[in-house]
């Protein structure tokens, strides 16, 4: 099965209360899905997140609602080091913010 290249994340606007949708790089680690934010805190969906972590996202066909966060990445650096190597050897890229959206179940 081909893997998707982009995920489909919608937030709410911090200032519009509006859906904002965006088309975006990913990598999936267990269940949860993360994002490179190469703008980081100054990109409108980081700070919409920052604001309402709760989000809805599509992978395929799959849609999933769920929360996302900024990752700490002076106390997750285990899992900033398992996304870096995934963003860098399916894009060649990882230089930024890893934002992380996790489904409900």
């Amino acid at each position: 099965m081909k893997e998707e290249q982009y995920l489909y994340l919608t937030t709410t606007g911090w200032k519009s209360g509006e859906p904002h949708e965006i088309e975006i790089w990913y990598v999936q680690v267990g269940d949860c899905y993360y994002l490179v934010a190469e703008h980081r805190e100054k990109a409108h969906w980081v700070q919409n997140i920052q604001r309402n972590p709760s989000i809805q996202f599509r992978v395929g066909a799959e849609t999933f609602a769920g929360n996302g966060r900024i990752i700490d990445m002076d106390s997750e650096t285990d899992l900033a080091a398992q996304v870096s190597p995934k963003m860098d050897g399916k894009y060649g890229w990882s230089d930024g913010l890893i934002v992380e959206l996790c489904p409900e179940f």
